[in-house]
């Protein structure tokens, strides 16, 4: 009967959230509307756009004469390279800096939720920047010097982690009630059931949510350029402000950023199909689950 009851509370939330979200006849309308209007007003700032920079012969085939050459494109490879590896070596960081932190604030012990807590807060506080900053100019002075490469990798590492713990923390909620008890009337201890239970099946619900922070943290190393990393926008500015007088290439300084913008573009919007793909799987696979949260939901402890 209880069973029953839950089920019918969750028929109703998510009919009541299909009906927020889509909202009636009007609401519809305006957003067709407003939808028109931004393309609209997009198309134009681009076409704006286009056209100072053909006003400027920013398209003269003597601006793009250097991206026949090979080396260019070695030259921008590795600025991917330098890219990924920096956002990769953050993430394998972030993530068990985030568990923990996720798991501190769900904690039984006082001392540990006001540990994590502090940490999440205190780091999606401060811009991504100033940690660069930090990295940069004030740790040397107390004789921490750990180079460009890892000045970009701990500041990404730090601040996703503390974004990441927090949608950890939301995914272990929103798991049924019915999971936990579940674990814990088989034998299982509180960490046992998070371990083996709670946390591999939050993990999966939480892969869009994921991939989206992912993007965020690849274009965060674009900040590189503060301490000199070699990444791709960096690169970019390098090869925007060369001049070869044999060649008459001239600083393709908005060519190099073209380039950059389009491999960025690309790159990211393949993650973002990517986080559809799985957000359509995940909505199959779980249903209704997904769109609305257990009222009842949550870890709770085992009983003693």
């Amino acid at each position: 009967m209880r069973a029953a009851r839950r089920h019918r509370r969750r028929r109703r939330a998510h009919r009541g959230g299909r009906r927020h979200l889509s909202g009636g006849p009007r609401t519809q309308r305006r957003v067709r509307t407003a939808s028109t209007v931004a393309v609209v007003v997009l198309a134009v700032l681009i076409g704006l756009a286009v056209w100072q920079f053909e006003r400027h012969g920013q398209f003269g085939p003597s601006k793009w004469r250097v991206f026949n050459d090979s080396g260019t494109w070695r030259f921008l490879g590795r600025g991917v390279w330098d890219t990924l590896r920096a956002a990769l070596m953050a993430a394998l960081i972030a993530v068990p800096i985030a568990l923990a932190a996720a798991f501190g604030r769900l904690s039984r012990s006082r001392a540990s939720r006001i540990v994590a807590g502090g940490y999440v807060e205190l780091l999606r506080a401060i811009p991504l920047l100033l940690l660069l900053y930090i990295f940069l100019l004030l740790l040397p002075h107390y004789g921490v010097n750990v180079g460009p490469y890892w000045d970009v990798v701990l500041a990404l590492a730090l601040s996703n982690g503390a974004a990441l713990a927090e949608i950890f923390r939301s995914g272990i909620l929103s798991m049924e009630r019915g999971q936990s008890e579940a674990a814990f009337a088989i034998g299982l201890t509180h960490w046992q059931a998070m371990r083996l239970v709670i946390v591999p099946q939050a993990l999966r619900r939480l892969a869009p949510a994921l991939i989206s922070q992912g993007i965020y943290l690849l274009t965060g190393t674009t900040l590189g350029y503060v301490v000199s990393y070699s990444e791709l926008l960096y690169q970019a500015n390098v090869l925007g402000n060369f001049s070869d007088l044999t060649t008459g290439v001239n600083q393709p300084l908005v060519q190099s950023y073209l380039i950059v913008m389009a491999l960025f573009v690309a790159v990211n919007a393949s993650l973002a199909k990517l986080g559809r793909v799985v957000e359509g799987r995940q909505a199959r696979r779980y249903g209704k689950r997904l769109a609305v949260a257990d009222p009842e939901g949550g870890v709770p402890e085992p009983a003693r």
